[in-house]
């Protein structure tokens, strides 16, 4: 028998999950997908609109039972150094998710910033743990800058214009990198 669920609360909005999900920070971006809980149930998510859930936020079915969300461990890149702010700087230009910690950056494993990030001075190690960077501006949903579909950023009043528009589907999974150096003409 499969359960359904047509909404979402955020963490700290409800209380009492029946079950949970492990997902990684890609399998957190859905609209319509069908899961395993860890107790074997299968759950049909069938959102209105394409969402990012969040490590603590929860599913709720037809039933009125809760399904928390809970970030999978997934291959992570660890990045430690005397200069974390520039380092995440370099790693925010490239519209990267990164999980901001007191003494490290965490970001999903990518050969081009790991190499970039080493010639910067990073200590760069590859570990196993759950996602969860940081939601944005306005404290949820992804931090990609670009064309996605059916929605897209606006990189703010700026006197300068560029484009990096560019189609994903991310109904499936696949590796995302967006390694492209951005250079802004300020003058």
């Amino acid at each position: 028998m499969t359960i359904k669920s047509h909404k979402f609360h955020r963490k700290g909005t409800w209380k009492g999950a029946a079950d949970h999900l492990l997902l990684t920070y890609d399998e957190r971006f859905l609209r319509r997908r069908v899961l395993t809980t860890a107790h074997g149930a299968k759950l049909l998510v069938d959102l209105a609109q394409t969402a990012s859930l969040n490590h603590g936020d929860a599913f709720e079915v037809d039933t009125g039972e809760m399904i928390e969300v809970q970030a999978r461990p997934e291959g992570l890149l660890a990045i430690t150094g005397d200069d974390l702010v520039r380092l995440a700087w370099h790693i925010g230009n490239r519209h990267t998710p990164c999980q901001i910690e007191t003494t490290r950056l965490l970001i999903q494993r990518d050969k081009v910033l790991r190499d970039m990030l080493g010639q910067l001075g990073a200590d760069v190690a590859e570990v196993t743990e759950p996602f969860t960077p940081e939601g944005g501006a306005y404290g949820h949903g992804r931090t990609h800058g670009h064309s996605h579909g059916d929605h897209s950023h606006d990189h703010g009043d700026h006197s300068h214009s560029h484009d990096h528009n560019h189609s994903h589907d991310h109904s499936r999974d696949h590796e995302h990198t967006h390694a492209q150096a951005h250079s802004h003409d300020h003058g």
